[in-house]
């Protein structure tokens, strides 16, 4: 019988040390990237609604629906491991179909106010970090792109930023979209996804993740 060949002390170190070489970068493959930080824009509410769920098409003690085609969001929140954050605070805000916010700078030159839109919504994901948000797709106005705005915030952690529309003509020309890189667009653009049997038939369905910094 042959003995087992003896491995040169140097080479058995090395072969040791391997898996500790290899952690850094089999973590790096494994981690996310954050959804990128954008400006909140000018049009944060200065006044918050008495309402603010996630339903934004309905408001307690008004007759009709929010004008404009019905937009349901989901999606999750992660961390850069792809673990989900529950109860992680989510604020959403947006124009109404004409393009316009609930804020007082801006104007009727803009369009006018829906009194049946919120405009704004609260929530927090649920114990898979999940979310959902019943809207309106909102309409683009000079200079940007439809788009949404958010704030999610969990254990200290605070992010501002946006959610574009994929394959919508206008992302080209809104210099906040191009201000982003090529990841940061992808990860900044919510996908179009089949609408849910409970949902309207008019409605649209777009999947969007946010994930958070580490």
């Amino acid at each position: 019988m042959n003995p087992t060949p003896r491995i040169p002390d140097r080479q058995r170190r090395l072969l040791l040390a391997m898996p500790l070489l290899l952690l850094p970068g089999a973590l790096a493959a494994q981690q996310r990237r954050p959804t990128p930080r954008m400006t909140p824009g000018p049009f944060y509410p200065d006044v918050l609604p008495a309402e603010r769920d996630a339903d934004l098409t309905v408001i307690a003690g008004q007759p009709g629906r929010a004008a404009g085609t019905l937009l349901y969001v989901t999606g999750r929140v992660t961390d850069i491991r792809g673990k989900p954050v529950p109860k992680a605070r989510l604020e959403l805000w947006q124009a109404n179909d004409k393009g316009r916010y609930a804020h007082s700078a801006d104007t009727e030159a803009s369009g006018p106010l829906d009194p049946n839109f919120q405009g704004f919504g609260a929530l927090v994901t649920d114990a898979q970090g999940r979310y959902r948000i019943k809207t309106i797709k909102p309409a683009p106005y000079p200079g940007r792109t439809p788009h949404l705005h958010f704030i999610a915030a969990a254990g200290g952690e605070r992010l501002v930023t946006q959610m574009f529309f994929e394959g919508e003509k206008l992302n080209g020309r809104d210099g906040v979209f191009r201000a982003l890189d090529r990841d940061g667009q992808r990860s900044a653009t919510g996908t179009w996804t089949d609408r849910g049997a409970e949902m309207e038939a008019d409605a649209l369905a777009v999947n969007w993740d946010i994930v958070l910094p580490a």
